[in-house]
């Protein structure tokens, strides 16, 4: 395995593993929740099931990236498309984020790292996908 290939799948096992331990916000308590959500300095945590819902799912899709991440790291050279796709969305993803946290009011210090973070996540992703070999299949359909 070349090295900009290892780095790739180093990469993506990275950011996998960090994504998938968003399945401990998904089954952690509403009270750990609220106490998190005040040591932010983002006030109390609001009453009502669509907070719980909201906070749990968006959880567990993290989680769900980070396992979709890690199986592509398996084998870079054959998850080359998937992987630009995914890093795409990432990167459109970011924008969106961007979006939301500036509409939401979220504070500054949130705006400017969730959505430019996760946007810089999907580039350097395709950055090092560009730089990994592509496999035998990939060369070939390039070819003819």
């Amino acid at each position: 395995m070349m090295n900009a290939e290892r780095t790739l799948t180093a990469f993506l096992r990275v950011v996998g593993t960090v994504c998938a331990l968003a399945i401990i916000a998904v089954f952690m308590p509403r009270a750990w929740m609220a106490a998190i959500h005040e040591r932010l300095g983002l006030g109390p945590f609001p009453d009502g099931p669509i907070v719980e819902y909201l906070a749990r799912s968006t959880s567990m899709f993290y989680a769900l990236l980070g396992g979709v991440l890690w199986v592509l790291s398996r084998d870079v050279r054959r998850s080359r498309r998937a992987i630009a796709v995914v890093a795409c969305v990432t990167i459109a993803g970011g924008w969106v984020l961007l979006t939301i946290d500036l509409r939401a009011g979220m504070p500054m210090w949130w705006t400017a790292c969730e959505g430019p973070f996760v946007i810089l996540l999907g580039a350097v992703t395709l950055i090092l996908r560009a730089r990994a070999p592509a496999g035998e299949a990939q060369a070939a359909e390039r070819l003819g």
